[in-house]
């Protein structure tokens, strides 16, 4: 995610209110998505002419789409490898590009226009990076798909292009500029082009952005039991992220709610905390005057150690006021973008 803070900068010519560091076919498709062991989601996505197959992490965190390119030889083997010399549709834009991701992980390469299909739904010259090196967080054993691609704004873009959604939009393709994710252990899709009204009941609660570039939204309170802890918070929501993440005081003050939580981050690591595996407390988010509980499913990452009693949980802490909000709380939800109206709608699953 923070990498699109710079890339904002450089789009438009101002810097994000939020980096910390500046300021204290159809024309609608369903995509499955497989499920890595809730870390991530990923699914299928068509490159060239003739299309070849690649598996990609739908991130709504950051705007750019990267493949393993023919000539990368760092950390990409295993991967599925994108030939532009095999593609009639692929052109060269004479740009390289470098990514850096917030974990340190970074991708480098050259970036091509080519033809992109998910789901029937087709991009024509659609940017993409033909990564020449991934770093170690991009290898097979630590990334299962082949890349990623970016669903989040313009504005974000390391490569200054339109992501591939914002492209279908653009030609025409699609006449909803919305796409919805359910994020489940089975199940799991990704729909452009409007909504799957099948994967949810009642009705849909809309957050407006805040911002735009990230699909960022108000929170209006992280809740222990039905009651704040924290209120009037600023979150990204981001399906490439697997926790939720928060600034310090919010969510020490959380877990102070939850009856033997502890700070972990002189065992477990920097910002994480635990609590008896056995605690029954409820946490739930407030969007727009509606609460969404996250289940002790998808809030409990796991025992500390075999045997012990006490678990890590999914919320943890930075040094960044703005909160990210992944998949520990999408996986309670069905979640839908809304391109056109500039919100993120929630609602129950079905």
């Amino acid at each position: 995610m923070h990498r699109g803070f710079q890339a904002f900068q450089k789009n438009t010519g101002s810097f994000h209110p939020s980096d910390s560091r500046r300021a204290a076919r159809r024309d609608t498709g369903p995509s499955e998505l497989v499920n890595d062991d809730g870390a991530l989601w990923h699914g299928t996505v068509s490159v060239g002419t003739p299309p070849v197959s690649f598996t990609v992490d739908f991130d709504t965190g950051s705007s750019d789409f990267f493949l393993p390119g023919r000539l990368c030889q760092v950390n990409c083997e295993g991967h599925e490898v994108y030939d532009t010399d095999a593609s009639s549709t692929a052109t060269s834009l004479d740009q390289t590009f470098r990514v850096a991701f917030a974990d340190g992980s970074t991708v480098q390469g050259d970036q091509f226009t080519d033809t992109v299909t998910i789901s029937n739904l087709t991009a024509e010259k659609q940017t993409v990076g033909a990564a020449t090196r991934y770093s170690t967080g991009f290898a097979i054993d630590e990334f299962p798909p082949d890349g990623l691609l970016g669903m989040a704004f313009p504005e974000i873009s390391v490569f200054g292009a339109n992501p591939y959604f914002h492209t279908l939009a653009a030609q025409n393709t699609i006449t909803t500029t919305q796409f919805a994710f359910k994020l489940a252990e089975c199940g799991s899709e990704l729909f452009l082009g409007g909504v799957n009204r099948d994967l949810f009941t009642g009705s849909l609660t809309s957050a407006p952005l805040v911002q735009t570039g990230f699909w960022q939204v108000d929170v209006d309170a992280v809740n222990v039991n039905g009651t704040a802890t924290s209120t009037k918070l600023s979150a990204i929501i981001d399906t490439g992220t697997t926790l939720i993440l928060g600034d310090f005081n919010s969510v020490a003050r959380l877990y102070d709610e939850i009856p033997g939580a502890k700070d972990a981050s002189n065992t477990i690591g920097a910002g994480f905390f635990t609590y008896p595996c056995d605690a029954t407390s409820e946490v739930s988010l407030t969007f727009s005057d509606r609460s969404f509980v996250i289940s002790q499913e998808t809030f409990n990452l796991g025992h500390v150690a075999v045997g012990s009693l006490d678990c890590v949980g999914g919320i943890a802490a930075t040094d960044n006021d703005l909160w990210i909000i992944g998949d520990v709380f999408l996986q309670n939800v069905y979640t839908v973008f809304d391109v056109g109206n500039k919100s993120v709608g929630f609602a129950t699953l079905a």
